[in-house]
This record gives structure tokens, sequence and C-alpha cells, in this order.
């Protein structure tokens, strides 16, 4: 594209036009291609690393949350029968498995086990569910 001082006035100005132009679209393309959940996560002050896993019967996660500082695995069933289990999780850290307390979750329900701590960074995080009779599930390792 030629452009001439009849459309666009003076050099100088066209230069400086083009160029600030040039630097909006620049600016402008950045912000659109930026994740949603950065400006969201840095808007609201809060930050939560989630992992899942799909089970047979329903959907396990662990979320690692600031504000308040927090660990909690949950676990929505979308089939089969009411069971009995427990919601915990493990870290890299090594040392036994921490559990809540035996839930009974039936059909459509979702079961939450919370622990208000300050969560080590420098470890992985798995959320378990210690199903009776059959087994123990995980999500995969979650960080920070």
């Amino acid at each position: 594209m030629v452009m001439t001082t009849e459309c666009w006035g003076n050099n100088q100005m066209s230069r400086r036009s083009i160029l600030t132009v040039a630097a909006c679209m620049a600016a402008g393309s950045t912000l659109l291609i930026a994740p949603a959940h950065a400006s969201e996560s840095k808007d609201v002050g809060i930050q939560a690393r989630v992992e899942c896993t799909s089970l047979s019967n329903g959907e396990l996660c662990i979320s690692l949350n600031t504000s308040p500082s927090r660990v909690e695995v949950f676990y929505t069933k979308s089939g089969g029968g009411t069971i009995s289990a427990q919601l915990g999780y493990r870290t890299t850290a090594g040392g036994s498995p921490t559990y809540g307390g035996t839930k009974s979750i039936s059909l459509h329900e979702r079961a939450v086990s919370t622990w208000n701590m300050s969560y080590r960074c420098d470890v992985d995080w798995k959320g378990l569910i210690k199903v009776s009779g059959q087994g123990t599930f995980e999500t995969p390792w979650a960080t920070c």
C-alpha cells in the first residue's frame, strides 16, 4: 500500500500515525490473546489449581485454593448407587494419606472435604477417594 501526502497530510504525521496504529494493534492483540482466567484471578485476588479425573460413576477433583489457603477434594456422583467413601489427599513429600470423615454419597450429590491450612507449593498434591468395598481412586497431581 502506497501512502501519499494527499491522503495522509504531511509525511512526518503519517509515520507517527502509522506507528501509533501499529502499536495500538499490537497491544490490542496481546490483550485479546491473554487467557481470561489470568485477568479474573488478578482482579479478584483468588488463584486456584484444580486437577480432576473422570471415574465410571462420577468426577473426582482436588483444588489448591488461596484467600483463604485451603485444600479441597470433591466428588460429584453422576451414576450408580449410593456409596460410602472418604475423601482425602496425599503429597509427593511422602507420609500417609490424610482422609476426612466417611460420607454417604448418593446419585447427583457432591461431597466435599476441606482442609484449611497453608499448603506447600514445593510438593505436588493428589486427591483421593476411598470407596468402601471398591478401593481407592485418585486425581492427577496438582501443583501450585
